[in-house]
Parts: C-alpha cells; structure tokens; sequence
C-alpha cells in the first residue's frame, strides 16, 4: 500500500455486472443500459423498504445470471446502504445464505464494497465475491430529511436520491475489465451543516482522495479517459475541480459526475442538481461506464464514489457533516491472442 492506494497485483476482474432501477432512472439518459427497470418506487412490493430489498435481489440476481451463477458459486457478500443498521443489505444478506460483511459508507458504498472484495480476490482468499450497493429515494428522503408527506420545499443545491441497486461479481479469472488500483478516502468535514447541500460537502473529500491518489501512483488526470465522482453533481462538481486545479491539477473535459449522467437536471428539474445515493454511482458505473471499458471506448477510468457520513440526530445536534471518498480505478483488457 502506498499511502492509502492499493495496487492489486494478481489479477482482479470484473466478472459480470447488475443493475437495477426505478421509473425516473430509466427514463434518464442512460436508461437503456440498465438491466431492469421497474414501474415505480415500490418495485410490486408493500412498502420502499422491501422495494429496496428487491432492487438490491435484482441487482445481483442480474449479475449472477448472465454467468448461469446461483448464490452458492458465490464465497462472499460485500453490501451497503443508506438505511439505519443498513437494513436493506442485511435482510437480503438473510436469504442469500453467504459469508457477509455489510458496510455503511454512506454513498462511496459502491466504490468502499468494490475495494474491500478486490482485497479479497487479490490476497487469494476468495475465487467469486459480490459487492452491491442500493438506495431508494422514498427511504432516503424519509430517514435523512423531511417526511415525504411534508412536501418540504427543496433549495436549488438539493439533488434527487436515485431509486436503484448495483452489483459486481469479482473474480481472478481474466475477463475484459480488470480492477488495477484503489484509494481509501480519509474523512473531511469542512464544516457544512446543510443536509440539502451534499454536493458542497463532499467535493473536498472527492479533492482529497483524487490528491493523494495521483500523488501515491506518480500519474496525472491525462492518465484516465475518464475521471467521474459519484454524486456531487451541479453544485459539488465545479468545487471539486476547482480545488484540483488550486494544487496544479487540471481534470480538464475528462472529468464527469455520475448525478450529472444518469439524470438531465436541465430537462427533469425534479432532480434539482442532480442525481446521489448510493445507487447513484454503482447504477451509472456498472450499467453505463463499465460497458464502455468492456468494449474498449474508455480504456481506463477513476471511480471515486462519495458519501456524507452524517445521521439525522447529529444534525439536529448541530453537529457538522463528516465526508469521505474511495475511488477505484478500472482498466479495459484487451483480447488474449
């Protein structure tokens, strides 16, 4: 380890890729990447919790059956959610029957589970593991803000919790993606008390991690095709570049935001500044970003997923909101001969 970037040396892959999503998301602009889509927030079930449960059951059930896998070619579960005691990983993790670490994270969920399994894979202690991730806007909204019922009135710099669930199935069998290198975030706070502005408060912590990882590997943002954060969005996004290009970094146009691409806040102004969630970067990356590393139209990107690690009681408390990213870095592998 480098500082806080791990360079993986045996071979971690991306053996197969899941998604799944709400209304919204697959009216988005890349809708049509996700691999199932239901109707609306309750996914046929009773309430949005077990909604939730059933897009995260979805998600990896996507994953698992495109290599013809069950649950029982699987040696481990990584998951996470935005739920109190991530309730969602947990209840699946039940009837799933796996080996289970579940990881609150917050948002950077989706790039924190895909590390910790590629450790796994790397270090020889697992064949197959499965990390996933999901959130639910109706959860979120309820659990972290206003009751939904309230109708608050929401500020510009509020974005819209995405309705969905990823998963990857890891594994050192090569396949066309491989996972070369993860950098596990330090906490920022900046002091930011504002639930309805997440973009402002975690782009330092999205600055931190893209630093110390350029600095750790010797490379520049002109190593990458592409750079995306995982839910900064319209109001987070030009800080985070902004404090980039203060340590002599400059992101230029590679530099994308996974709110910014699974929703089109100037066409759905219900998404304010854009997408987050932890669904927000999982669903976007496996969906969207990987099926252009697996065909060769991205060679080689850096996920860095963001999370505000903050619960309603520490707000009320007027306590500041402590932030954290892990980006990961994907690499496109080209045809054995």
């Amino acid at each position: 380890m480098n500082q806080q970037t791990l360079s993986f040396k045996h071979g971690v892959y991306v053996a197969s890729r899941g998604t799944a999503a709400s209304m919204k998301e697959g009216q988005g602009p890349i809708g049509s990447d996700i691999d199932q889509i239901f109707d609306d927030l309750y996914c046929g079930e009773k309430n949005w919790d077990q909604a939730e449960r059933t897009l995260m059951r979805t998600a990896v059930l996507q994953c698992l059956q495109k290599k013809k896998y069950t649950y029982s070619d699987v040696d481990l579960l990584l998951a996470g959610d935005l739920n109190n005691q991530i309730v969602a990983s947990n209840y699946f993790a039940r009837e799933m029957g796996l080996p289970y670490f579940g990881l609150f994270t917050a948002c950077s969920a989706s790039m924190a589970t895909v590390t910790l399994a590629s450790v796994f894979v790397d270090g020889g202690f697992a064949r197959r593991v499965v990390a996933a991730t999901s959130s639910h806007n109706g959860v979120a909204e309820r659990q972290f803000r206003n009751p939904t019922e309230y109708g608050a009135q929401k500020p510009p710099s509020a974005t819209f919790t995405v309705t969905g669930a990823g998963a990857l199935l890891l594994t050192n069998e090569r396949t066309k993606i491989r996972i070369t290198h993860a950098t596990i975030g330090k906490i920022v706070d900046m002091g930011m008390t504002d639930p309805n502005d997440m973009g402002s408060a975690m782009a330092p912590a999205a600055a931190d991690t893209m630093i110390q990882h350029f600095k750790d590997l010797s490379v520049a943002p002109s190593n990458y095709d592409l750079i995306v954060t995982g839910d900064l969005s319209g109001i987070g996004m030009p800080i985070c570049k902004k404090l980039l290009q203060e340590q002599g970094y400059d992101l230029g146009d590679r530099y994308d935001d996974c709110g910014l691409i699974i929703y089109d806040p100037k066409q759905d102004t219900e998404v304010f500044a854009g997408g987050s969630g932890c669904a927000c970067s999982a669903v976007t990356t496996y969906a969207h970003l990987l099926k252009k590393v697996e065909m060769g139209q991205l060679k080689k990107i850096f996920v860095v997923a963001t999370g505000a690690l903050m619960s309603p009681l520490m707000t009320q408390q007027k306590e500041t909101i402590p932030c954290i990213a892990h980006g990961v870095v994907f690499e496109h592998v080209e045809e054995s001969g």
